[in-house]
């Protein structure tokens, strides 16, 4: 079985001609950081044909890392909008290269809680292109995060969920949920209290409201996780997700050798293959993801949503998009 030991460490041949030492993970995610796709797809596909690209440390801007792509086997894309990167997925296809997305779809246009994504009827059109495009597997929608007010109530953001799971029915087969943790983010509160008057989930509404799901979710087949949360929702049909998913790898691309060796996957003729199973160190403890590496930066994000955590500011994104080149190596600067 393949013994795991981080991605390993090689040169990268920089546009410039000079040679830098750099990481080539196999597994890329494009990003928790920032809506790479809806923002910065011309900067990505720029970056996939150069082979590879420049990332800062948000904590600590001294230290960079060159990501090489010359081992990469898989993307995992984040988005509340990914048509602007349609376009160039023929491209990625064409090099033989895995991807999956995680697609959010939110229903807070009442609340104007996600000011500049697309309405929700281009997103759930968008959605379905996608999934027709690529397959149901491969597009896993999110509602994420569920957020409470005093005027959003559990029926009601039910009644939010149904409305977009009716309409995606057929095109996805996973529904991805979190709750909304306001409490761990001063600065979450500060900006969504300037919306609405929001509403901590207890124990009690995460169980009424994972209940009153499952039963709704009878007319979906929908499977349903939930997000690097704690609380446990199996009686509910409710399991805990893993969004970098070595699961759905193996059974969605395991004719790749590379991917398939890099997780120690080994087949046999009872169907009952085995194969490692990689924590990502660097996300929190109720995080399920496997490891990879991410090449998206913070405070960049121009959806601007109440409740985002990523963003210091609307400010900070403005003055880091002003320093964006979709020529640079990396996402912001040079």
């Amino acid at each position: 079985m393949a013994t795991f030991k981080g991605w390993e460490k090689g040169d990268v041949i920089l546009q410039d001609g000079s040679v830098e030492t750099g990481i080539q993970p196999i597994i890329i995610s494009a990003s928790r950081a920032t809506d790479l796709p809806a923002f910065f797809s011309d900067w990505f596909i720029n970056r996939f044909r150069a082979g590879y690209s420049k990332w800062t440390n948000p904590f600590n801007a001294n230290q960079v890392q060159y990501v090489s792509f010359e081992k990469t086997r898989l993307f995992v894309f984040w988005s509340k909008n990914p048509q602007p990167l349609l376009r160039y997925l023929p491209e990625i296809d064409e090099r033989g290269i895995n991807y999956y997305f995680q697609f959010t779809i939110n229903d807070y246009e009442q609340e104007q809680l996600e000011p500049n994504v697309p309405s929700l009827q281009t997103r759930i059109d968008t959605f379905k292109r996608l999934s027709d495009q690529l397959g149901k597997e491969r597009v896993i929608w999110r509602f994420d995060p569920l957020i409470l007010s005093d005027a959003l109530s559990v029926d009601l953001l039910l009644d939010r969920v149904a409305n977009v799971a009716n309409q995606l029915t057929g095109f996805t087969e996973k529904l991805v949920i979190s709750f909304a943790d306001i409490q761990s983010y001063r600065k979450v509160q500060n900006n969504l209290s300037k919306v609405i008057a929001y509403k901590d989930f207890s124990a009690e509404l995460m169980c009424e409201f994972a209940e009153k799901l499952k039963a709704a979710n009878k007319q979906w087949g929908l499977k349903i996780a939930t997000c690097a949360e704690n609380i446990d929702l199996k009686k509910y049909d409710i399991e805990h997700n893993r969004c970098i998913d070595d699961d759905l790898m193996v059974r969605l691309f395991n004719k790749d050798t590379a991917l398939m060796n890099f997780l120690g996957y080994e087949p046999n003729l009872f169907d009952d293959a085995s194969w490692s199973y990689f924590k990502d160190k660097g996300q929190r403890k109720e995080c399920g993801c496997m490891v990879s590496k991410d090449i998206g930066m913070y405070n960049t994000c121009s959806h601007f949503c109440a409740y985002c955590y990523a963003n210091a500011s609307q400010t900070a994104v403005q003055n880091n998009l002003l320093k964006h080149s979709a020529k640079a190596e990396s996402l912001i600067g040079k």
